[in-house]
């Protein structure tokens, strides 16, 4: 079996295993406290079998679309998703005080999950034909400037979870496209201090954000969800109380089904069930950095970088925030939380990844060389060391002629 065939299969495993493990522990998460209020058990459980579905024809579709098409549509993506960014801040409802979502009939869209996509190909379109930024001045523009601007349409919702993710997600690209440590290190400093300055001037996100150091100050309020996470975690010890039988999800652990879910797992699972989601992501991430690096196509490999990272680097934040290690921020667990446009979007993804696996290493010699910012392929680079007046020669010629000149300069 080849290594991009066992890539594929391991991807295809691992991410089929999550979506149906999140089905289980949606139905787990959701189920008694709808039928305790007196509604369908059933209910999350269907739509996000419905997302689900959606979601895994779509991976099956990118998986069978040339994946390098998607170049010449990453401006036409980046226009799409603004628009949807600056529509739902206009006709959104507001739902807990925030507007994230658009309704399209019974089922509603997060716009801020296509941006996530979105940025992603774009980033690794942009880069794949120019040289990585080496000064703070090169990262800004553009892709700085559009990053900001996707950042602070987020933050007007508000939603930090995804503004954080998409952070993440461009210092992974940018990690692979060569650009040097000190320049990110610097981009990552001030990027985090503009956040942090932004939270601090609202008392209330000031307290909810930095809530994580010290969450028995104000265990009714602020401090509430995080303590009843802990709970959860904590008894459900080595092999948890049972699939099915927590109690923390029933009126006791706020958005159980969605960001806290890996508490619900802990509680239920215990240790070997968390162990085993992070087991899983870990895997992920192994498989699509394996992708990213075997592909050969500079947009392929920083694309499969990027979706890698996306993935791995929102489990990362939601676990670190569940026990207590990180702010929460309302990044949901990929393929796990319950979510339709999220589970689609991802999804989507992975079918991408698949795609990169399969087509990454075709066409080697379209291939720029590495390091190189021109865009040039081999071939070029071989043309343009050759003096203007040099006839052209036949290869077998300039072999031999290369190796007497060789022999006479020893």
């Amino acid at each position: 079996m080849e290594r991009r065939e066992l890539d594929s299969r391991l991807l295809i495993m691992v991410t089929l295993a999550l979506v149906a493990f999140g089905l289980v522990m949606v139905y787990s998460a959701t189920s008694a406290a709808a039928a305790i209020g007196g509604n369908d058990p059933s209910y999350y459980l269907k739509r996000q079998g419905i997302y689900a579905a959606a979601g895994i024809v779509l991976m099956i579709l990118a998986q069978r679309w040339d994946y390098r098409r998607l170049r010449a549509l990453s401006p036409l993506l980046v226009l799409i998703s603004l628009g949807s960014l600056i529509a739902v801040l206009a006709i959104g409802p507001p739902i807990n005080g925030a507007r994230r979502w658009v309704s399209l009939g019974p089922a509603a869209f997060q716009p801020s999950e296509l941006a996530k996509l979105t940025l992603a190909i774009w980033a690794a379109s942009y880069y794949a034909k120019r040289r990585p930024p080496r000064t703070l001045r090169e990262l800004w523009r553009p892709a700085g400037a559009l990053a900001s601007v996707f950042a602070g349409l987020l933050v007007l919702e508000p939603d930090l979870g995804t503004t954080i993710a998409l952070a993440i997600m461009l210092v992974g690209v940018l990690v692979v496209c060569g650009t040097p440590v000190r320049v990110l290190a610097t981009a990552i400093t001030i990027a985090a201090s503009a956040g942090i300055a932004m939270i601090w001037v609202r008392p209330y996100s000031r307290a909810r954000f930095f809530a994580f150091l010290h969450p028995a100050r104000d265990a009714a309020g602020t401090g509430y969800q995080i303590l009843q996470a802990e709970i959860g975690m904590g008894s459900g010890h080595i092999f948890g109380v049972g699939l099915g039988r927590g109690v923390q999800k029933i009126f006791y652990l706020p958005e159980a089904h969605t960001d806290m879910m890996l508490a619900n797992i802990g509680e239920e699972l215990g240790l070997i069930g968390v162990a085993a989601v992070i087991g899983a992501y870990a895997l992920f991430a192994y498989v699509g950095l394996d992708i990213a690096v075997r592909c050969r196509d500079p947009f392929g490999k920083r694309l499969a970088a990027g979706l890698t990272v996306l993935v791995c680097g929102q489990a990362a934040v939601n676990i670190l925030a569940v026990m207590g290690a990180a702010p929460l921020t309302g990044i949901p667990l990929p393929f796990l939380s319950y979510g339709g446009s999220s589970l689609v979007v991802l999804l989507a993804g992975v079918g991408i990844l698949l795609n990169i696996a399969q087509r990454g290493s075709a066409a080697a010699a379209s291939v720029p060389d590495r390091g190189r910012g021109d865009g040039r392929t081999r071939a070029a680079r071989t043309r343009s060391r050759r003096r203007p007046d040099e006839p052209r020669r036949p290869r077998d010629v300039r072999r031999v002629a290369g190796s007497r000149r060789s022999a006479s300069g020893s």
